[in-house]
This record gives structure tokens, C-alpha cells and sequence, in this order.
């Protein structure tokens, strides 16, 4: 008789190969995660050598959060995000949507995507330096300024708030456009060219061709932009950090929710630090979930709302 030959599953080989990123993100992410939920429950901090707790105090720190200063501070969050990125976004679009016309024919293309990818390399914190350098009183732009005789006394653009947050705003739509742009353009070169051809034969103008087809087909890419810089945003730190010297001056008006979370572990209020670090989760994902329910298209050939037209003409005539 002739044996049968034993079939081999390879199945569990794919379980076994990502087993060490599972197990990496459960000791360095899940854990510290769910142990900063359970100490923003606790009274827990230090002070001099002095170690108060962890004493259960319940949701008392949540509530001393809402009395301080961290609305104020999530404002400032929104309003240095915005300035970097609205522009970021409508200037990588542009930038994209010339670059991916075959119409234009752009020479040099490939030059131009590592230019605008290059500000992307540079440390965050290298970039703060630069710009506190060259914007500081004695810097290179106010004796630029001077010497062409378009001001008569130094300009002092990190004592003014609309200063220090359009250059917050600037190095951080600087730091970024670039990765956004290459990621529009992979989407847009990802949309078939005989959709573009056949909009070209029905007489589709630039903008039309832009909202009508770039827009809905990228849009996928989109919402991951605008979370990803949703969640970039709440952690802004490491610019406002380094050029304001950790103050958020003039008048913590540059203060972030990030670095009212370090002061927290400055002062190792570990308890306050796990309740505002709660209270940003819960923010981001709210926002992200609004962003995803924006962007997510449920109808995307049209058919659910061909359906609904016709169930509409049907009630018509019925009447």
C-alpha cells in the first residue's frame, strides 16, 4: 500500500513571525499604557525626597485639571496646529496636483520631490535653534532688514505673541509639507489615466478635474493625513519647547498640552501627568473619529444613492 504523503501547513509560521511585535508592543506600550490609566487615579508625586502615595483619590484629578490652566493650554494647542497646518495642506495639494500633470510636462521632477522632502530630515529641535537664531533681536533677518532700511528699530519676534506662533507654525508647515506632498502624489499617480482622458474628451476644466476626481479618489489618503496630523499636532512639543526655552512665552501663549504634560513629570506629579494624558487620548480619538466619519465615503460607485432617487421617483408617482 502506498503511503499517504502528509500535507505541510505554513500557516502558523505567519503567527510565530509577528509574535516579537506583539509581544514588544505588550511590555513597552500596552502595559505603560494601562499603568498611566491607573496612576491618573492616584495621588502620586514627589517633593524634595519627600514621596506622597499612590493614595486613591478617584476622578480628583481629572477635575483639578479642568480648574487649571489646560483649556487655556489646549487652545494654544489648536492655534499653533492650525497656522502649520491649513497652509501645509492646500500648498502640498498644489504642489501635488502640478507635479502629477502630464500635461505640464515638469522637468526635474525628481530633484524637486528630495528639495521639498529635505526639511523633513532635519531634527526638530536643529530647526528651533536655526530659527531662534535668525529671528532672534541680533539675528540675520533683523540686520538685513535694518541695513535695507525697511525698519528703524530690531523687531523682537519672540516677545510678540503673533511672532512666536507664525514662527511655531511656519517651522512646523516647513518640517512637514514635504512628507505630505509625496504622500498626495502617490495617491494621485495610484488614480488610473483613462479616467483622467475620458474627463479631458468631455471638456473637464482644471478645477473640475481636481474636485470632481483628485479629490473624492484621494480621499482615503486624506483622512490619513489630516489624523495623522491631528495626533502630530496634540504632541507638538519639541519646537515650542526648544524656542521658547520651555516657558511658552510671551505669556504661556505658546504653551502646548505636551508641555504641560512635561512640567508634570518635571515635578513628578505622576498622577497629574496620567489624567492629562488620558484626557488627550480621549481627545484624539474623538477627533480622529470625526475626521474618519468626514472623509469615509460609504457610497463610493453611487449606487446607495441612485437607490435613494429612485425610491423617491417611486413615492412621487405613488402620489
Amino acid at each position: 500500500m502506498r503511503k499517504k504523503s502528509k500535507s505541510i501547513s505554513y500557516a502558523k509560521w505567519g503567527y510565530v513571525f509577528i509574535l516579537p511585535f506583539f509581544l514588544c508592543y505588550f511590555i513597552f506600550s500596552l502595559i505603560p499604557l494601562l499603568d498611566t490609566v491607573r496612576y491618573s487615579f492616584f495621588e502620586y508625586y514627589r517633593s524634595g525626597i519627600k514621596e506622597v502615595g499612590p493614595t486613591f483619590i478617584g476622578l480628583q484629578n481629572y477635575a483639578s485639571l479642568l480648574q487649571s490652566d489646560m483649556l487655556k493650554y489646549g487652545a494654544n494647542t489648536l492655534i499653533l496646529w492650525v497656522i502649520g497646518f491649513i497652509p501645509q495642506i492646500l500648498i502640498a495639494l498644489l504642489l501635488a496636483v502640478w507635479f502629477t500633470d502630464v500635461r505640464l510636462k515638469i522637468r526635474g521632477q525628481q530633484f524637486f520631490k528630495v528639495v521639498i522632502y529635505l526639511p523633513n530630515l532635519i531634527m526638530a529641535s536643529a530647526f528651533a535653534m536655526l530659527f531662534f537664531t535668525i529671528f532672534s533681536t541680533n539675528g540675520p533677518v533683523n540686520s538685513i532688514l535694518m541695513s535695507m532700511g525697511i525698519i528703524k528699530e530690531r523687531i523682537d519676534f519672540l516677545g510678540s505673541v503673533l511672532g512666536t506662533r507664525s514662527l511655531i507654525g511656519f517651522m512646523n508647515f516647513l518640517m512637514w509639507f514635504g512628507n505630505t506632498t509625496i504622500m498626495l502624489m502617490a495617491a494621485i499617480m495610484g488614480i488610473s489615466m483613462d479616467v483622467f482622458e475620458a474627463a479631458e474628451i468631455d471638456g473637464c476644466t482644471g478645477f473640475k478635474r481636481f474636485y470632481y476626481i483628485i479629490l473624492p479618489l484621494i480621499r482615503p489618503i486624506l483622512a490619513y493625513t489630516l489624523i495623522t496630523a491631528i495626533i502630530g499636532g496634540l504632541q507638538m512639543f519639541d519646537v515650542p519647547q526648544i524656542l521658547t526655552n520651555g516657558q511658552g512665552t510671551p505669556d504661556r501663549t505658546s504653551m502646548t498640552l505636551i508641555m504641560f504634560l512635561n512640567s508634570h513629570l518635571k515635578s513628578k506629579n505622576y498622577g497629574m501627568a496620567g489624567a492629562l494624558s488620558v484626557y488627550l487620548f480621549i481627545v484624539s480619538a474623538i477627533l480622529c473619529f470625526i475626521v474618519y466619519r468626514m472623509t469615509n465615503d460609504n457610497d463610493p460607485d453611487g449606487s446607495k444613492a441612485a437607490a435613494k432617487r429612485r425610491e423617491k421617483e417611486e413615492r412621487r408617482r405613488r402620489k
